[in-house]
């Protein structure tokens, strides 16, 4: 009976954090006015479909990179130019447009001149189905897998994309302290994720705390390392575009590093928390006899064979985004002065060691809270 009252309460919790979540998230975005930063031109995004292919110039240069320009018939399949035929220029790069065939789906931008004439232009393939697709292949994998908890865990990522789209970013778009911002993001997710894993329960109230510790410790040593190696935002890429969207909104150009550097390393320090957590848990059940001292140590020891793994796991995620750096930089064959004090490499390690240290003091912060909290009471809250 206790069980299915706990499991109700942690339903009915869930139900109201979610409805005034959705609540706040609706107040917060229907109060921001954004300012267009690319002038349209009256021109639209719209679907199409390839239905015949009239020239075509596209050319594969020595280094393999095609580039060229096509004249294509293409019929509207949406927007209010629907079924509608028209020609279209597809400008053809690696990075833009779209090399077309008869049947190629394609995005196009598109305006309807005075004459009734239209002068479209193809945007780019039309990947929506395909990668729709993808995300509920994995969606559906993971409930599969994963049954119940698979279920939790697919709700909570799709909970933790809403939380970033719409909190994380408007406030920072309206001005609020980047650091802030992403310190209530994190406290969001951790608390609807943990509770959705491990229900209303001591072990998911330490995992909480530990988590949040863990994160803002991340984020103290990214700021600490920024302001003595002094990196900033400033010197991270696309930080002319950010500055260009400061100029129009209340955006912190400066804080978005750091702040990125909390959101990221929330995975891996949930993933531990939780872990030590449970271990801890499972400890005290099994051996209800162990003081607090005794149920730290077996946590400390359990956070060890995590933290190698975990901290490799965020060091390779940061390599692996930087891996474009990482090359130009041994091609040039760039010395050890140049290279270790360029800003990408600072900004690189800033993001992956301060992440890792997030994960490996998380195991200390778990530890202690569990072990004093569940010698306290009992392991349930009711």
């Amino acid at each position: 009976m206790k069980l299915d009252k706990r499991k109700k309460i942690t339903i009915s919790s869930l139900i109201i954090i979610l409805v005034i979540f959705s609540v706040g998230v609706l107040i917060l975005n229907s109060g921001i006015k954004k300012k267009a930063l690319r002038p349209t031109g009256g021109n639209t995004f719209a679907k199409a479909v390839v239905t015949k292919v009239i020239t075509s110039n596209v050319n594969i240069s020595d280094e393999g990179e095609m580039e060229g320009n096509q004249t294509v018939k293409i019929k509207i399949t949406s927007g209010k130019y629907k079924n509608e035929e028209c020609e279209a220029q597809s400008p053809y790069a690696n990075h833009t447009g779209a090399f077309c065939k008869k049947g190629t789906h394609v995005i196009i931008l598109v305006k309807k001149l005075d004459t009734g004439e239209f002068n479209a232009s193809v945007y780019n393939y039309d990947r929506g189905i395909v990668q729709w697709i993808m995300i509920a292949a994995f969606l559906g994998v993971l409930c599969i897998v994963g049954g119940r908890r698979g279920v939790a865990s697919a709700v909570g990522l799709v909970f933790t994309f809403v939380c970033i789209i719409g909190v994380y970013i408007p406030m920072l778009y309206i001005g609020v302290s980047p650091f802030i911002s992403a310190t209530v993001t994190t406290i969001m997710i951790t608390i609807v994720v943990m509770m959705l894993i491990g229900g209303w329960t001591i072990k998911t109230l330490c995992a909480i705390l530990g988590t949040i510790a863990g994160v803002l410790v991340a984020g103290g040593m990214a700021y600490l390392f920024g302001k003595l190696g002094h990196i900033s935002g400033l010197n991270a890429d696309d930080v002319e575009t950010l500055a260009y969207v400061a100029q129009n909104s209340k955006l912190d150009v400066g804080g978005v590093l750091f702040s990125g550097i909390l959101i990221a390393s929330l995975g891996a320090v949930m993933d531990v928390s939780m872990s030590i957590s449970s271990t801890i848990a499972e400890i005290h059940d099994a051996n209800p006899e162990f003081d607090a001292r005794r149920l730290f140590k077996s946590g400390i020891n359990v956070g060890k064979d995590m933290m190698g793994t975990m901290s490799n796991t965020l060091i390779l995620a940061f390599a692996g985004g930087s891996i474009n750096i990482l090359i130009i930089t041994y091609a040039y064959n760039m010395s050890y002065l140049e290279y270790f004090n360029k800003y990408d490499i600072g900004i690189e390690l800033l993001r992956g060691i301060a992440g890792s240290m997030g994960v490996i003091l998380t195991v200390p912060f778990v530890s202690i809270i569990a072990s004093i909290l569940l010698k306290k009471k009992n392991k349930k809250l009711l």
